[in-house]
Parts: C-alpha cells; sequence; structure tokens
C-alpha cells in the first residue's frame, strides 16, 4: 500500500484510490470540483515522490515542471509527499468590471487583469472564491478585439459560487483567478465547415469561438445551435441574429422544445443539428454543456463521419458535493 504524506501526516492510499478520495477520506480538505481531471480545481504540489503522466495532463509545461498534478487523476503506486499550491504561482487576481443580467438564469460577468492574460475564446479560467470553492468558466470573450475575461454564468438555487457571484461579488472588487485551461477553441481552418452546439450556458465557449473564427476570416460555412429551457434563455438571440445579417456564412438556431414562438426552433438542438447535417466529413465540431449531451453527439458526429480529432469538446461538469 501507498502512502501519501500532507502536512506531517501520513495516510494510507486504499487500492485505486487517487490521491483527493484518500486526503477526502482522511477529513483532508483539498479544493475540487468535477472530480474528473477537467477543471484543476484540485492542483497539487509533489514534493517527494513521482506522479503519473496522466496526473498531469494538460497542465502547462512549467506546472509540469514543478511536479503539479491534479489529485483526482493521481493514483499513488509509491509513497507521495503532497503540498497545495503556491497562490502566487497560480493564480492572479482579477477586477470586476462589469456585472449585468441576460436572462432569468444567467449573468454576464467582465474582469480585467493588471497582467495581460494570453488566451483562446472558449478555454475556461478557475474562479476561487476561497480556499473551499473554486469553479470553472468558459470565456466568451474575444482577446484581439475585447480588454477583459468575459463569462457567463447560470445562477443556481444551491449553487455556492454562482450565489456569492450574483449577491456578494461587485464591481470594484477583486477575485482569484487561475488559467486559461482547455483546448475547444478554433484553429486557423480557415475553409472548413464549423459545427457549434451549445446548451445552456454552453453557448458561452461556442459564442466565443464563432467570434474568433469570423474575426479572423473564416471562409468556410459556420453553423452555431443553442439550445436552451424557454425562449427567454436564449440569452444572446438578437446578437446572434445580428451576427448571422452581418456575415452570410454564419448560421444561427436558437432552439427550445415545442416552443411556438416566431423565429425560434421547436426542436432539441442535438436533434436538429444532425437532421441537418447528414454528413460530418471535413467537419470541425465542437461540443459545449450538458456532459450527457456532449458524450451523446461526440458519438453522433463520429458516426456522421467526424474524425475524432476534429471533435471539441466541453463538459459543463456539475461540482461534486
Amino acid at each position: 500500500m501507498a502512502h501519501i504524506v500532507y502536512q506531517d501526516s501520513q495516510f494510507e492510499s486504499l487500492p485505486d484510490e487517487s490521491v483527493l478520495d484518500t486526503l477526502l477520506r482522511n477529513n483532508i480538505h483539498v479544493s475540487n470540483s468535477c472530480r474528473a481531471g477537467l477543471c484543476h480545481a484540485c492542483l497539487m504540489r509533489c514534493v517527494k515522490g513521482d506522479v503519473s503522466a496522466e496526473a498531469q495532463k494538460d497542465l502547462k509545461p512549467a506546472q509540469r515542471e514543478q511536479n503539479y498534478f491534479l489529485a483526482c487523476q493521481c493514483k499513488a503506486d509509491q509513497d507521495l509527499e503532497v503540498v497545495l499550491p503556491d497562490n502566487e504561482d497560480i493564480f492572479i487576481s482579477a477586477l470586476l468590471v462589469d456585472k449585468q443580467q441576460l436572462s432569468p438564469s444567467v449573468w454576464q460577468f467582465r474582469l480585467e487583469t493588471a497582467v495581460p492574460v494570453f488566451y483562446h475564446a472558449g478555454q475556461f479560467i478557475n474562479l476561487k472564491k476561497d480556499a473551499d470553492c473554486i469553479r470553472s468558466y468558459s470565456l466568451s470573450s474575444l482577446p484581439s478585439t475585447d480588454d477583459f475575461l468575459e463569462i457567463q454564468v447560470q445562477i443556481l438555487p444551491d449553487g455556492e459560487m454562482s450565489q456569492w457571484l450574483l449577491n456578494d461579488f461587485n464591481i470594484g472588487q477583486h477575485i482569484d483567478i487561475e488559467g486559461p485551461n482547455g483546448h475547444c477553441y478554433y484553429t486557423n481552418t480557415p475553409d472548413s465547415p464549423l459545427l457549434l452546439l451549445g446548451t445552456g450556458t454552453g453557448l458561452a465557449p461556442v459564442y466565443g469561438i464563432a467570434r474568433d473564427a469570423l474575426h479572423q476570416g473564416h471562409q468556410g460555412e459556420i453553423h452555431l445551435y443553442h439550445g436552451a429551457a424557454s425562449a427567454d434563455e436564449l440569452y444572446l438571440h438578437k446578437q446572434l441574429n445580428a451576427l448571422a445579417a452581418e456575415h452570410s456564412n454564419f448560421h444561427y438556431y436558437g432552439c427550445v422544445h415545442e416552443s411556438d414562438i416566431e423565429g425560434i426552433y421547436p426542436e432539441h438542438a442535438p436533434n436538429l443539428a444532425m437532421a441537418n447535417h447528414k454528413s460530418l466529413k471535413d467537419w470541425k465540431v465542437f461540443l459545449c454543456g450538458a456532459p450527457e449531451m456532449v458524450q451523446k453527439f461526440s458519438k453522433l458526429a463520429f458516426l456522421g463521419g467526424a474524425n475524432m480529432k476534429d471533435i471539441n469538446s466541453d463538459p459543463f461538469t456539475p461540482a461534486q458535493k
């Protein structure tokens, strides 16, 4: 059995148990959210022993060199001594400069940093409320034109972070952020057709990706589908229709199942996308939103002819309690 050493205490790791699970089982709190290796909230540093390559997947080279790893993805096959990350190495401070409601459940927040942040539209950042609460949000802003970082947040009734952002985080206040992270963003492929599908606030990254592609002079067709539970949750409906009117190669589909409102498609967005695009051979596909949708549509896109390397996804995995 391997042992995990943390703050001069030693804990035995059970078979197939992650470092995060070992520590949590022993009442040691470590920040975490998705527990799937996606959000990076459980980042730690190994000061003795070696961690697996899987535990460092998608980390920045500098983080790997300093032995940072994702605790939820690390299963110890040898004794390890681990510590929490140094805040100054990982987080930077961001100032809230704008906050506005976009729909009954979605708010937009714009942040500015003293030091420029290099990112691609569609990547995500982690917001740190405190040591116990770190959450991931995709960037809908465009680095080439916007001097702020923009996120779109669904306010959940029992959401610790979203409720705090809504009720306690005000313009002029600072918050620590980490990132950017993720591989769901536009690369310069000007002639390839693009299919963008977002459900709920999964619209945020695909909206950023669409704007980025158009800003870079994308010539291929771009089809963006947004699925929402009700018409008033199609929170960028006017902006996306305006974008479609401005660019002949951009097409927008706002979808609400069984809607009878003119201009809104009465379909589930994934179903409409598959009905409209029987073949996805040579397409670039971007999927963001509920994990079940992302998983199902990834398979359908592959069966429809899309190459697996051209299917980019960002499942919005909810925080694990």
